[in-house]
């Protein structure tokens, strides 16, 4: 599976590159904290995988990295994607390195 860590993300969103970010945690936890990405929870990945991008890189990211990682191999099984990253740490490797505020449950 592919990766990025929270380091090259927060560069990719510094320079304004044009990627996708899917989180799929649970819709408290992303009311809670979220690094502005899109939220499709994992129950819901497949039925909502239409709103993903096949065309320009997609971060997908959890709390730890595990949730993220099971919904790009049933999105890479079922749909084909080849474009998804995983997130490394998730949002707990990002608070940890790059942004201490968030307030992540």
């Amino acid at each position: 599976m592919k990766e990025v860590t929270v380091q090259e993300l927060k560069g990719m969103m510094d320079a304004k590159e044009d990627f996708q970010l899917i989180d799929v945690r649970e819709d408290y936890e992303f009311e809670s904290a979220n690094l502005g990405g899109e939220l499709i929870p994992l129950s819901t990945i497949l039925d909502e995988a239409s709103r993903i991008s096949k065309d320009k890189k997609v971060v997908i990211h959890c709390k730890a990295g595990g949730r993220s990682g099971i919904a790009i191999g049933q999105l890479e099984t079922k749909f084909g994607f080849n474009n998804l990253y995983n997130l490394k740490g998730g949002i707990l490797a990002y608070k940890k390195d790059i942004d201490p505020t968030l307030d992540v449950i």
